[in-house]
């Protein structure tokens, strides 16, 4: 998989912030072109710092969600193998969205390996694998389409107050469905529509 650096760009991270994503490597692609299913693969992008944890608590994708409105998660695996490259996968990564105090606005991914701890090594391949899960609620999947587009991955952490003090691992992206014909037919429509009563 082709890999993709954004250098001197600017990223939104939590809490609203602009920081400067030089030197930072996109590491995940999460793709919801699929409708009802979240899949999230690993690039060969190579990890910004050295960390070390519990994959009981996980990696986050900070920002993920454009709002706060929605709430817990609630995703079935369908299968997967995405790990961190330095460990070995135990075929079971979990998603998990953060709901007290309020709600959060990150993704997490924890329970991907059966290692005693989870490290990123800088400058070597951060992540392997993939996993897809569905999704079944409909809110859920409101929310997931809300997604933004790219933000910043952190380890250690499973909800936003855990990123804290935190520098990045790198970065994710996110593939979206293109709209629908008859949906930009609809927008089009009402475009000329409003242009004739002016």
């Amino acid at each position: 998989m082709k890999n993709t650096m954004l250098a001197g760009a600017a990223v939104l991270v939590a809490g609203g912030s602009v920081a400067s994503a030089q030197n930072l490597e996109v590491l995940l692609e999460v793709d919801l072109t699929v409708a009802g299913e979240v899949t999230i693969t690993a690039t060969d992008g190579l990890s910004a710092i050295d960390a070390s944890g519990s994959d009981t608590t996980g990696f986050y994708l900070a920002e993920f969600y454009t709002s706060d409105l929605g709430g817990a998660l609630t995703s079935t695996l369908v299968a997967g193998d995405l790990t961190s490259a330095n460990e070995t996968t135990d075929t079971t990564p979990l998603l998990f969205r953060g709901t007290f105090p309020g709600v959060d606005t990150g993704l997490n991914v924890f329970s991907y390996t059966d290692d005693l701890s989870s490290t990123f090594t800088a400058g070597s391949v951060a992540f392997s694998g993939s996993g897809t899960w569905t999704v079944a609620d409909s809110d859920d999947i409101a929310d997931l389409l809300g997604a933004n587009l790219s933000g910043e991955i952190y380890f250690p952490a499973d909800t936003g107050d855990d990123i804290t003090g935190l520098a990045p691992l790198g970065l994710y992206t996110v593939i979206v469905p293109e709209p629908t014909t008859a949906g930009l037919l609809g927008v089009v429509s009402l475009g000329l529509l409003r242009r004739r009563r002016a």
